[in-house]
């Protein structure tokens, strides 16, 4: 039974479906096209082209969408630009926000001109790493220069709507309008429904970085086949990446860091996995079965041990016919069964765990007595935010005490912004704990004195005090204090 939850063939065979009457057929599908030059004109507002674009691709879910660039226009330059971060980090060619802006008018007009006559050349981005997890491994991030940040962002403003439309609701990463608490919500609620059941935690190796160029191609033609928008994305997907001066061309990936790059990832994974799940693996299985991902972030909860199993036996499988690694060691199948009461039977089994998104997600029980999944912040998350603490208040440790307390605040506020969430009160008490415990130790070796006891240091507290602990996301949908 295994063989047939990955018995879907190419995805083109995911994506073909009987389309309404309209449009124009191509040759060479069973899909229908559309040509929106004679519906959108350039002098409709941006917001007006991206409604429409999206109503014609919800209405008719299997066309190919065959001119698209052509809105493209200085006015739709000019809100990319408005929409593209201004503080983010230079490419290889050093040029800022500020300096682009000197001449806007003339760099957008320029831009549009090599977009439109093909002449627009990919430039290499810039790779740095950044430390990932608490470990000496590092992440890979390729920085565009600023102004192929600003064309991508137009081609992202182009193919969102559409693409926004064929998303499934178990995708929640780099979407407008949802966020990683929402995933965090939905896995909450389908493991409380079905009172726990067997969760799959699924790590992909470098998700990004193995994104097999040919099928990520093939995947954008299921809805686009505009040709101007296809040879950028190729552009794109072969522009070098420059590392320690020197240029390298990978033959699979999208680099982590780029405008396009997560539209790239969430088309790829759409029909890697989502389309696989909801349209192959679950009408297969005996119990009910839930996908929720983020991004390369993901867990499939079932009912059934049996149906998480099998799912388990051909995942593997299924990701590498597309490129895709599944980790060995940190890919695993956790019993998350609701537990028995171990106050009256303590030899009974207990509930494991999994992490998701930075929490650990366990059973628990609430102030009433009933069994509850509870979260709270996942150890090495714990461990990596005090360290960038601790090293920030050690380079800084000579700095006033109120310039100190100044940057401290928001950086503890914005660790309650994301882990502020009910029940995790506990876990942030404890950050707190350990961030005073840090600040104190730089404070007293200020000087080989060493002067700053605990006394004075909860004097200066009273006087300089951090945010207290808060809950920010609360499951009633109140904010209050944990």
């Amino acid at each position: 039974m295994s063989e047939r939850l990955d018995s879907t063939g190419e995805a083109g065979e995911l994506a073909a479906r009987r389309g309404p009457r309209g449009g124009k057929r191509d040759a060479t599908s069973d899909h229908r096209c559309w040509d929106l030059r004679p519906v959108l004109r350039n002098g409709d507002r941006v917001s007006t082209k991206q409604h429409r674009i999206a109503e014609l691709a919800k209405r008719s879910p299997e066309m190919v969408f065959t001119s698209l660039a052509h809105l493209v226009d200085i006015a739709w330059l000019h809100e990319a630009y408005r929409r593209t971060r201004k503080d983010g980090a230079v490419g290889i060619d050093g040029q800022t926000a500020k300096d682009y802006e000197v001449n806007l008018e003339a760099n957008l007009r320029s831009l549009l001109d090599r977009v439109q006559s093909g002449t627009y050349r990919a430039p290499a981005v810039r790779r740095v790493h950044i430390p990932k997890g608490t470990g000496p491994e590092t992440r890979p991030i390729g920085i565009p220069t600023f102004e192929d940040k600003v064309l991508q962002r137009a081609v992202l403003m182009l193919l969102e709507p559409i693409y926004e439309v064929d998303f499934h609701d178990c995708s929640y990463g780099f979407r407008p309008r949802r966020s990683a608490h929402q995933a965090l919500a939905a896995t909450w609620k389908h493991t409380m429904d079905a009172g726990g059941g067997w969760v799959l935690e699924v790590d992909l190796r470098k998700c990004f970085d193995t994104l097999d160029h040919r099928h990520l191609q093939a995947f954008f033609q299921h809805r686009v086949r505009d040709g101007v928008l296809k040879r950028l994305i190729g552009k794109w997907l072969k522009a070098g990446v420059m590392e320690h001066g020197s240029v390298s061309y990978p033959d699979s990936g999208s680099p982590q860091g780029g405008v396009i790059s997560p539209l790239a990832a969430n088309v790829y994974l759409h029909y890697v996995l989502d389309e696989w799940f909801e349209r192959i693996v679950k009408p297969r299985l005996r119990g009910q079965a839930h996908l929720v991902r983020y991004a390369d972030d993901l867990v499939m909860v079932f009912k059934r041990e049996d149906d998480a199993r099998r799912v388990l036996a051909v995942l593997a499988q299924r990701c590498a016919k597309y490129g895709l690694t599944i980790h060995p060691e940190k890919t695993r199948l956790i019993d998350f069964r609701q537990p028995s009461d171990s106050r009256a039977n303590p030899g009974l089994r207990k509930s494991g765990t999994f992490d998701l998104l930075g929490f650990t997600h366990y059973w628990s029980r609430s102030r009433r007595g009933v069994p509850i999944v509870k979260r709270k912040t996942a150890s090495p998350r714990l461990t990596r935010s005090v360290r960038v603490l601790s090293r920030w208040c050690r380079g800084h440790r000579h700095d006033p005490i109120s310039q100190q307390h100044a940057v401290l605040s928001p950086k503890i506020r914005g660790h309650y912004a994301y882990f502020g969430i009910t029940g995790n009160g506990a876990s942030l008490k404890n950050f707190l704990f350990l961030v005073q415990r840090t600040w104190h130790r730089w404070l007293n070796r200020r000087h080989r004195k060493r002067s700053m006891d605990w006394a004075k240091f909860n004097r200066l507290l009273q006087r300089f005090p951090l945010p207290s602990v808060r809950v920010v996301h609360s499951i009633s949908g109140r904010v209050a204090n944990a």
